[in-house]
């Protein structure tokens, strides 16, 4: 449905993530993967929504000058939001370690935000999902680390693993939103954007 919408349009999504990019193709979309090198920082006044939103913006920069007409970027980010911090991809084993015991037995919320760019314009739009973890046991935690090595992920863990499948009680917001993409919010945004 969406692919007939943009059959005018060529869709350059800036992620190298294999689950982003395969939800891509769930919406039954024609897309290119184009990836360019950048330092993803953000400045420690910002908060909660505004992080991902800043850096979903931040990605879309190096593309700005060599957009074409029918041309959309999509870039995004995704950060777990926790004690008023941003808990970004872990850097070792042990960071992991202690992402997740900071997470055992309490809620967070992942935050997800995606920028659309055009020649014309950029609009930038993001997804809350609040998710409860049981109190893990230090060999959960461990065994999990060591099968699923989730050194790429936001919070050092994946929902569609084996911890979301034992850890997670408690989930509000889209579930597609934790494992990467609000995949309505980009559905909708899309179709708002040419209609």
């Amino acid at each position: 449905m969406l692919h007939q919408i943009l059959k005018d349009y060529h869709i350059i999504l800036a992620s190298g993530s294999p689950r982003r990019q395969q939800f891509f193709k769930d919406l039954g979309l024609d897309f290119e993967v184009r990836l360019k090198p950048l330092k993803e920082e953000y400045p420690n006044r910002l908060k909660h929504f505004e992080i991902s939103d800043y850096l979903a913006q931040l990605k879309a920069l190096p593309f700005k000058d060599e957009l074409k007409p029918h041309e959309i970027l999509i870039t995004s980010d995704t950060i777990v939001w926790h004690n008023h911090e941003a808990l970004g991809k872990p850097t070792s084993h042990e960071h992991a370690v202690n992402m997740i015991k900071s997470l055992s037995g309490s809620t967070h919320e992942v935050i997800t935000s995606i920028c659309f760019t055009t020649q014309q314009i950029q609009k930038t739009v993001n997804a809350i999902t609040k998710v409860t973890f049981k109190n893990l046991t230090n060999s959960e935690i461990d065994y999990y680390i060591e099968t699923c090595k989730p050194f790429d992920k936001a919070g050092a863990y994946g929902i569609q693993e084996w911890i979301g499948q034992i850890g997670i009680t408690k989930i509000e917001g889209s579930y597609f939103n934790v494992v990467g993409l609000p995949t309505h919010l980009v559905y909708d945004t899309l179709q708002s954007l040419i209609s």
